[in-house]
């Protein structure tokens, strides 16, 4: 159990920092499983094209499951994408509860790619207020801190370990490191993968 533990550890720091061999990042991919081969995943993009993307020997697979806003307390580590704004409040997208090993990961308040002009916010959680049926959540991070609306029916989820067994063509996937090497060919750390059809929301 020991080593599964520590597998699935360095499988999330290694999915969600940046490889040390990258050339130059790409565009985050997302899509779904065409193909799975020889450490090769070929996925079909959210605008179209087929890409295919290189993985080492080891690297991390992430499954990707639906959580609560019950499980969202003071102290969470959070990352949520992010849209416009509600009064004093930016309005969220969806919500990554990250496992208690992944604290800190991204930590910061910068654009992002889900939608034009969207946000992300990874932060830890220092309050939650109801607001009818939304949550209005208080984030901290190191160089400020940022309130968000959660409306009813905003997506929510977190990571668990999983494996490469779960890439099965029409899986959703999610790439947030792809980078291109020097020879054209895209290489990532690692993906995550909707588990039971989900579609990762981020």
């Amino acid at each position: 159990m020991g080593s599964l533990r520590s597998l699935a550890v360095g499988s999330l720091i290694t999915l969600f920092c940046a490889s040390a061999t990258a050339q130059a990042p790409v565009p985050r991919i997302r899509g779904t499983v065409e193909k799975f081969d020889a450490n090769e995943l070929t996925v079909k993009t959210r605008e179209g094209p087929g890409v295919a993307v290189k993985f080492g020997e080891k690297f991390g697979v992430l499954g990707v499951v639906p959580a609560s806003l019950a499980d969202i307390g003071a102290g969470k580590f959070v990352g949520i994408a992010s849209l416009g704004r509600k009064g004093d409040a930016l309005v969220a997208l969806e919500v990554l509860i990250f496992p208690d090993n992944m604290k800190g990961t991204g930590e910061g308040h910068y654009g992002w790619d889900l939608k034009p002009e969207s946000m992300m916010t990874n932060a830890t959680v220092e309050g939650v207020v109801a607001a009818a049926k939304d949550r209005v959540l208080t984030l901290k991070y190191k160089d400020g801190e940022q309130k968000i609306l959660v409306p009813e029916g905003c997506p929510v989820v977190t990571f668990v370990p999983s494996d490469a067994s779960a890439l099965k063509p029409g899986a959703h996937v999610f790439i947030s490191r792809p980078a291109r090497q020097a020879d054209g060919s895209i290489t990532a750390p690692g993906v995550a993968v909707g588990l039971d059809g989900l579609v990762p929301p981020m």
